[in-house]
């Protein structure tokens, strides 16, 4: 039998040597496997970790949205307001265009005494006590002759007649003394009689004289205010000034159309302000209610349906006469 020729030396070393280095990349590629399966199931995991924890954790609350602000309004320049008030007058003639003095009197005596008089009450009370006042003493020299106590007697429904009765027998006597019993046409000698302030002085001139004056109650006073006019709280710098935002011969009737919105609309409590024509050119707009139905029903005298404040109301007044005084406060 013949044997297979022997291989060189040499041959058999170089396979021995291909051999092993085939052996060592097998091993060495086996360990790049299991490192990179390793690497992936640590990635695997790590992202499961993740995902889990976005899970679990509670969610942070979303941001608000900034609340919208009411704009800031824009300050008013002098010009500006003062064109915004005198149109605040044009729209209150034509509302009011039957706007008077809502105290009855027929001369400027009854009209002074009235004054004096309504101080503290209503122009209504005033109204229903004065038929019984002037039947008794018609002039000044019949007041200052009257016995207090019998003063006392007739003015009591209006309130604090004490002093009331103290001013008007004053003041009767000073124009019985002083002014030949005639009530004076200049504001320089009326703020002299006993218990005439301005207002009184003004609300005689404007009213029973035909001189211009600014009456500044408390419902010309809030009103002022109200619509930008003057910020004084003291009723003399509130009539300095709007008296420099209107012509003089605006002053007396722009008194009454303020006085009687104030009245009628833009009350002190509770204005009416969803029911005010002039709204859209006062600052003081949401002060009161605003509801156009709710407001309505708080509109008083004509508006309201309701009797005005006089007895004897002038010509042209849509409203319905104030009724007389009951016979039993009358005869208190």
């Amino acid at each position: 039998m013949n044997e297979p020729p022997e291989q060189p030396a040499a041959a058999t070393k170089a396979a021995a040597k291909k051999a092993v280095t085939k052996k060592a990349t097998a091993k060495k590629a086996t360990a790049n496997a299991k490192k990179t399966a390793a690497e992936k199931t640590a990635a695997s995991r790590t992202v499961a970790k993740k995902t889990a924890a976005k899970k679990t954790a509670p969610k942070a609350p979303a941001k608000k949205a900034p609340a919208e602000q009411t704009p800031a309004r824009k300050p008013e320049s002098r010009v500006a307001m003062v064109r915004r008030a005198r149109r605040i007058n044009r729209e209150l003639a034509e509302l009011y265009p039957y706007a008077h003095p809502e105290l009855d009197f027929t001369n400027p005596f009854e009209l002074l005494v009235a004054t004096v008089l309504s101080a503290q009450t209503t122009d209504l009370r005033v109204n229903q006590t004065t038929p019984r006042l002037f039947a008794v003493c018609p002039t000044p020299e019949d007041m200052a002759a009257m016995d207090p106590e019998r003063l006392e007697e007739l003015i009591r429904p209006t309130g604090f007649f004490r002093a009331k009765t103290k001013s008007l027998l004053g003041l009767s006597a000073a124009l019985r003394d002083r002014f030949g019993g005639e009530v004076p046409g200049r504001l320089e000698d009326l703020v002299t009689l006993p218990g005439v302030g301005r207002k009184t002085a003004n609300v005689v001139l404007g009213n029973a004289f035909g001189v211009p004056g600014i009456t500044v109650d408390t419902h010309f006073g809030r009103l002022a205010r109200r619509f930008g006019w003057t910020t004084a709280e003291d009723a003399e710098k509130v009539e300095a000034d709007v008296a420099e935002i209107f012509p003089k011969s605006e002053w007396t009737m722009l008194s009454h159309r303020v006085v009687f919105h104030g009245r009628r609309v833009c009350h002190s409590r509770k204005p009416a302000c969803g029911a005010c024509p002039i709204a859209p050119l006062c600052p003081a707009y949401g002060e009161g209610e605003t509801d156009p139905e709710k407001a309505k029903k708080l509109l008083k005298y004509e508006l309201g349906g309701q009797p005005g404040q006089r007895l004897k109301p002038p010509p042209g007044y849509p409203g319905k006469p104030a009724p007389p005084m009951a016979p039993s406060v009358a005869a208190s």
